[in-house]
């Protein structure tokens, strides 16, 4: 069996969880405070009690040791004996961790081999650091060569570069859309959060009646169950820099101006960088006035597609079993098949 934590903020997680599970030889349990939808390649949900609910505490992260305990969280100390209570009772071959400090921290304090999930940013805090040596192996969700931290470069030897893990890179891609009458723009929001709503596309669709503008995912806007078919009839995807997304664009082969949001750690501004410096996408750092949208989107429409291919979504979750696997085989009990 292997466990499978999975961070509850936005949906990317998730996503990448159900990919790279997938394509488990072994049997997967995920432990989870989202919502699992009910088909799922897992053999089992835990579903934790959420860690963030109770009233703000001092010093949630022990004086920068830790990302986050704060004292006397009922949810926190609910969530943390689960884990390890199912640790015990089933004593997993190996524990893959996306995203938590703490949990990988307490995973490898029971003696379970851990594989962490890296992220893109500025990763040096102490918490990060701490995790990043203690894990067994360290997965990257982008493609070897695009992006290579130093922080990430001390770990080489443990760290599998898969590329961008896409849960659509299974499903077959249609013929790219023919040019003709408006421009289709598809603009895609997260549950992680967004600087840009409904409001502020239908603003911009009404000083730009040319083009054809249609949103995903944002703040009063529609949502879909099945986004790839949109987006693969898009002449142009507005995505922010999530690692889950700009997989699904990159599996897509679309043309992409790419609005990194903030978040913790400059994790989507270094996915931004990185796609523009390899000349992936258009990036733009804030919602483009509307004068300046045409030329943008200009840009975009002449970037070559077929360069997503250098993200390698193609069997990307089939690599990152793999390296699951070779972690769990390489530490099993002496004795163990």
């Amino acid at each position: 069996m292997i466990g499978y934590y999975i961070h509850h903020h936005g949906r990317g997680h998730l996503h990448r969880a159900i990919a790279i599970s997938a394509h488990l030889h072994q049997p997967v349990t995920v432990l989870t405070s989202l919502d699992v939808p009910s088909q799922h390649p897992f053999a089992g949900v835990v579903t934790l009690p959420r860690d963030d609910a109770g009233p703000r505490r001092p010093d949630p992260t022990a004086s920068g040791a830790l990302h986050w305990a704060p004292h006397h969280d009922d949810g926190l100390a609910a969530r943390m004996a689960l884990v390890a209570r199912w640790i015990e009772q089933t004593r997993p071959s190996a524990m893959v961790v996306d995203v938590s400090m703490e949990v990988a921290t307490l995973a490898r304090l029971l003696g379970v081999p851990v594989v962490v999930m890296a992220l893109p940013g500025e990763r040096t805090d102490a918490p990060h650091l701490t995790v990043h040596q203690l894990a067994d192996h360290l997965i990257a969700a982008w493609p070897p060569g695009a992006y290579e931290p130093a922080w990430l470069r001390a770990h080489a030897y443990k760290t599998s570069y898969v590329g961008g893990i896409s849960v659509f890179a299974h499903r077959p891609r249609p013929p790219a859309p023919g040019r003709g009458g408006p421009t289709r723009i598809l603009v895609l929001g997260g549950s992680g959060g967004s600087a840009v709503d409904q409001a502020t596309v239908d603003a911009c669709a009404a000083a730009l009646p040319e083009m054809d503008w249609r949103t995903l995912g944002l703040t009063g806007g529609p949502v879909s169950a099945d986004p790839w078919p949109d987006v693969c009839a898009a002449d142009v995807v507005v995505t922010h820099a999530g690692q889950g997304c700009i997989a699904d664009v990159a599996a897509a082969r679309r043309p992409a101006i790419v609005l990194a949001q903030r978040r913790p750690f400059g994790e989507q501004d270094a996915t931004a960088d990185t796609l523009a410096r390899n000349g992936l996408a258009v990036v733009v750092r804030e919602w483009p006035a509307h004068d300046a949208w045409p030329g943008l989107v200009d840009r975009a429409l002449r970037l070559d597609p077929e360069r997503w291919q250098s993200w390698q979504t193609e069997d990307a979750a089939v690599r990152a079993a793999r390296a699951i696997e070779a972690t769990a085989d390489r530490l099993a009990p002496a004795g163990v098949p």
